[in-house]
């Protein structure tokens, strides 16, 4: 039986990345305002979020070796202090270069330095219940997703974008800081060796068939992932849909993501982590068949439930299954580096959306090409179980 303290971690890891990520997805909100703020076309503003993205991808390994060397809790208060600063300087932006610097680069950069230190704190303290922890740890993203554009959304119309921007770097200051205050390395469990958790180093790791595989589902799934925070909400606005329940839309995919997360332990549970991956990984490229005959605002509210759904559940397991196939000697590195797949996925899918919606004046093709993309990183877990798995 897990104690209460690896309890504390899993509720501090959760309000950690409900920050973050409510702060990510809240681009959605802003995204009408950069674009007239800077007459700027969707291409050249999909750029902040895509940036914002790439670094947080890249980084995150280095934000993984920090924590394993330093522990998470000052690792994650020191992210915290970046996006809250970076929010702020966005708010002062006179141009959007200086956007792509602040909330691009420096939020970025608080990002990789919470998400992956506190996400791979939760596994090294659980063994029986790791998959129910890693899925309330998780649902954080969901939540944030669905609460913070949401409020940002209202607070648009009672300020400026300028002034809700620094309304969210002050609220990252309060709660991030202290949420990330209560987050601590795990102590050693059984089956160490000379303190250390069992498992492969970083670079036994990068050298497993495996772990290839993984970062090649992880590479591919990226684009497919990520077009919809930064599009779906422009995509409703042009079909005729309200800027509120546009910008809802984000919301909802964290509902969706939220039901995914703690429903996704109770399937991979009995049939396999990876094989549910995989079912997650096809699931979420079949739902762009909705956002294709998408014209009113409900089928657009059952696109981002069902997306929602599989995107929440593959950002649950990911941690898990890295816990399972590769031990917890170096959790965070291991989790930061598959991460770093997602980066250009995340920097070039939403900014060739844009340019592809820029050039056609629909997101038609963009939707076929994810289908396509999908259906590739569906093949590339389900290569994973080719090879033998070990289980630490």
């Amino acid at each position: 039986m897990e104690s209460r303290k690896s309890w504390v971690i899993v509720w501090a890891t959760f309000v950690c990345l409900a920050v973050i990520f409510g702060v990510s997805y809240s681009f959605a909100a802003f995204f009408e305002n950069f674009e007239k703020e800077f007459s700027a076309q969707r291409a050249d503003v999909s750029w902040i979020f895509g940036l914002c993205g790439l670094v947080y991808f890249v980084l995150g390994a280095l934000g993984g070796l920090l924590a394993d060397r330093w522990g998470p809790r000052l690792i994650c208060m020191l992210g915290m202090a970046f996006i809250a600063a970076g929010l702020f300087f966005t708010s002062l932006a006179q141009s959007l270069v200086s956007i792509y610097i602040s909330y691009g680069l420096l939020v970025g950069l608080g990002i990789a330095f919470v998400y992956t230190p506190a996400i791979a704190s939760v596994q090294p303290w659980f063994t029986a219940r790791r998959g129910l922890a890693s899925g309330i740890a998780s649902s954080g993203v969901g939540a944030g997703t669905l609460v913070v554009p949401v409020v940002i959304s209202y607070l648009l119309t009672q300020v400026d974008w300028r002034e809700a921007l620094q309304y969210m770097a002050v609220g990252v200051l309060g709660l991030g800081l202290t949420a990330s205050f209560l987050l601590k390395r795990a102590p050693s469990l059984a089956g160490s060796v000379k303190g250390q958790l069992a498992g492969l180093t970083l670079m036994e790791t990068l050298k497993t068939p495996s772990f290839r595989w993984l970062y090649m589902g992880t590479l591919l799934g990226a684009p497919v992932m990520f077009i919809p925070f930064a599009h779906i909400s422009a995509a409703a606005r042009d079909a005729g849909v309200a800027d509120a329940q546009a910008v809802g839309l984000v919301g909802l995919i964290g509902i969706g993501s939220l039901v995914g997360r703690f429903a996704i332990g109770w399937l991979a549970d009995r049939l396999g982590r990876v094989k549910t991956l995989m079912l997650m990984q096809c699931l979420m490229g079949l739902s762009y068949l909705i956002w294709a005959g998408a014209q009113e605002g409900w089928v657009f509210a059952i696109f981002a439930l069902w997306f929602g759904l599989s995107y929440g559940s593959i950002v649950s397991l990911l941690p898990a299954i890295c816990m399972d196939l590769f031990g917890g000697r170096a959790v965070s590195a291991v989790i930061g580096t598959l991460y770093s797949g997602a980066a250009f996925g995340n920097l070039l899918g939403p900014v060739i959306a844009g340019k592809v919606f820029d050039v056609t004046q629909s997101y038609a093709l963009v939707i076929w090409i994810t289908l396509v993309i999908s259906a590739m990183a569906t093949c590339s877990c389900w290569r994973i179980l080719k090879y033998p798995q070990q289980q630490y």
